[in-house]
């Protein structure tokens, strides 16, 4: 609990109140003083502002005066209240105070309604975001469109609180989303309202903990057994069509990249240093540049291509290729996963579902990546692997590999 005092503090005839916070945290009890920018008289504030008074003039006084500390010393306790307590200190309190007097202005051409910012927010992350993520964003605008509309309500930034939270997931239960699915949403409605929060538009001090649990999900991935049963499909079995994308998916397996980047690979990329054949692009969605060997399976492609990659194709139709192509390949262990599924028979309403299905249902354009970081985990050094996957941490690259726990200590065991 904080608390919060004003002191005179100068030893002129008028001078800024002291405004001091006060508060105890882990056994501790903290002080700190920054200057207001409300200048006073220092004989009234020492002999008359606390006094009662029967003079008219300096009862109106004392009530002006009192209202206007009182909305200092409200807008500090809010802004206690929204923070880590361990980032407070002088220096955030004496920002604080600038804040009150100058708060960020308001774009006035930017819309306060979740909706319409939303929109807005879309726009701008445009040119920087890769098609799935714009997918994600589309996504989670309809659904909130849906809402909007059911429930006969304008949602503005300021109402995403807890409240809101409460009332969006049960929804989207209702409406049988997946609670990963749910968490994703949420993620989305949040980077939306810090984006709002930081072009000066007021957002509910709530919004930190606006966030779902996610289900740990199963990580599917081809092992090397997999893609030599995938390499081994009759080349009567195959059209072209499948023929491309398998070629393509055993290069993903092999380069460890995302769909949108090595659906862009081209002949033109590779360059040849001391003797090994390298390719050299930039990352879609990280804008790194990046410089990844060429795998000897991944040569073998090029060599019966005449030295050219397959043909492009949309990522839709890849997903669709490439599960064929799995079910061709005899991958039909049953595996835990999730998958788009009719919600009721015939309504043309999908969702996605857990459950156990043959192997093949559960594959699309991510698993080259994941295949390849999980394949290669304990055979090339992490670093490098993450350098090629481009993970920005060695946490987030072992909570992406297809690794168990056991998995993992099985393999440390090696170094033993």
């Amino acid at each position: 609990m904080a608390s919060v005092n004003f002191m005179y503090r100068s030893t002129k005839d008028k001078s800024n109140l002291i405004l001091r916070l006060l508060y105890r945290y882990d056994g501790t009890d903290y002080v700190f003083g920054a200057k207001t920018n409300f200048e006073i008289d220092k004989t009234y504030w020492s002999k008359q502002h606390k006094k009662k008074s029967k003079d008219i003039e300096t009862t109106n006084k004392q009530t002006n005066i009192n209202n206007e500390l009182n909305k200092i010393e409200n807008h500090i306790l809010n802004a206690f209240n929204s923070v880590n307590i361990e980032t407070i200190n002088k220096d955030w309190l004496t920002s604080q105070i600038e804040y009150y007097y100058n708060p960020p202005k308001k774009a006035e051409t930017l819309s306060t309604e979740l909706l319409k910012y939303f929109l807005y927010y879309i726009e701008c992350k445009k040119t920087e975001t890769a098609i799935g993520t714009q997918r994600k964003y589309n996504s989670t605008l309809r659904l909130l469109e849906r809402y909007q509309k059911e429930k006969k309500v304008v949602i503005q930034i300021i109402d995403i609180n807890e409240n809101f939270k409460n009332q969006l997931e049960k929804y989207c239960i209702e409406n049988n989303y997946a609670q990963n699915t749910i968490s994703k949403f949420f993620k989305t409605i949040k980077g939306v309202c810090n984006h709002a929060d930081y072009n000066g538009i007021e957002t509910s001090h709530q919004l930190t903990g606006f966030k779902t649990d996610q289900h740990k999900i199963e990580k599917i991935y081809l092992s090397f057994e997999d893609l030599t049963k995938i390499e081994n499909i009759s080349k009567n079995q195959l059209t072209d069509s499948l023929n491309n994308a398998k070629d393509w998916l055993i290069i993903s397996c092999y380069t460890g990249q995302r769909v949108s980047d090595f659906m862009n690979f081209t002949g033109e990329q590779i360059r040849i240093e001391d003797g090994k054949d390298l390719i050299e692009f930039t990352q879609k969605k990280t804008g790194k540049n990046m410089t990844v060997p060429l795998h000897s399976k991944v040569l073998e492609i090029l060599k019966k291509r005449n030295g050219k990659f397959p043909y492009k194709i949309s990522d839709q139709k890849y997903n669709d290729f490439i599960k064929t192509v799995c079910e061709l390949a005899e991958l039909n262990q049953p595996t835990k996963g999730s998958k788009m599924k009719e919600t009721a028979k015939g309504n043309g309403i999908y969702r996605k579902q857990s459950g156990t299905y043959k192997k093949h249902e559960l594959v699309t354009s991510h698993i080259g990546r994941r295949s390849f970081a999980t394949n290669f985990y304990g055979k090339i050094p992490t670093t490098y692997l993450i350098y090629i996957t481009g993970h920005s941490t060695e946490n987030m690259f072992l909570n992406y590999i297809g690794k168990s726990n056991k998995d993992l200590a099985l393999e440390i065991t090696k170094y033993f």
